[in-house]
């Protein structure tokens, strides 16, 4: 059994849909990042960097991880599923693991926060964080064009990316002249255990377009990060 820490966001979202993906039995601790709860001293004992998600595998002795892709590699190499075993083929989807986890991620959590929390709107840095993750997308879309998935086979670099770049509209940024992320950002949603794995815990309804309710999140957003309450959780997440 796994104890999975996290709340709704993407990178939360991430190790729910692997856990589904990978059809392995776990129970769901949700934190609530507006009270402060992941700077808890009984979760800094599992995640001293105070952030969502971290695990615990309890099997067969307790095990904590955090950082999620590191989480998404235990899990693969636990269950030799969704990462080949081969050299080559396994960097392969490192590789695109790690273009999510040092661009796509912290690009869009940067748009995130300019574009959507910032009280000011600062044009220079929504035009640099939105330009850099709509050039990040064209790289998945170039990767896409002769790839069903990343990295050969689906893998935990297909659910890495996905988790994020499936927020696009909260970041502000268009996909849909990019027909081979798109085309890849439908199949993946309509995967059963990715629908289940987005309930984990589940977002709001999708507010992108709804100025009132978008707002209302934001100022939410925007409170905690003024505050400090979760050192800019909220940035990484959507609704």
């Amino acid at each position: 059994m796994i104890d999975l820490y996290s709340a709704a966001t993407p990178n939360g979202h991430k190790i729910s849909i692997a856990l589904e993906e990978l059809a392995l039995p776990y129970t769901l601790h949700t934190l609530e990042l507006s009270k402060n709860e992941q700077k808890n001293a009984s979760f800094l004992a599992i995640n001293p960097n105070g952030r969502i998600p971290a695990i615990v595998d309890r099997d067969p002795e307790d095990f904590a991880v955090f950082e999620s892709g590191a989480i998404l590699l235990y899990l693969a190499e636990k269950t030799g599923r969704l990462m080949p075993q081969e050299a080559k083929a396994r960097s392969r989807v490192v590789q695109w693991l790690m273009f999510q986890m040092g661009g796509i991620g912290p690009m869009m959590g940067q748009a995130n926060v300019f574009y959507r929390y910032f009280p000011e709107k600062i044009q220079p840095a929504i035009d640099r964080y939105q330009g850099e993750s709509k050039r990040l997308f064209r790289v998945l879309d170039g990767q896409l064009k002769d790839h069903e998935y990343l990295a050969g086979d689906y893998s935990i670099a297909d659910i890495a990316n996905w988790a994020w770049v499936r927020t696009h509209k909260w970041s502000g940024v268009d996909i849909d002249d990019l027909p081979n992320l798109r085309r890849w950002v439908d199949a993946i949603r309509a995967r059963p255990a990715v629908q289940k794995g987005l309930l984990m815990p589940a977002s709001v309804r999708d507010i992108s377009d709804d100025p009132v309710a978008a707002e209302k999140f934001a100022a939410h957003a925007r409170t905690m990060l003024e505050t400090g309450q979760s050192r800019n959780e909220p940035s990484k997440g959507q609704p």
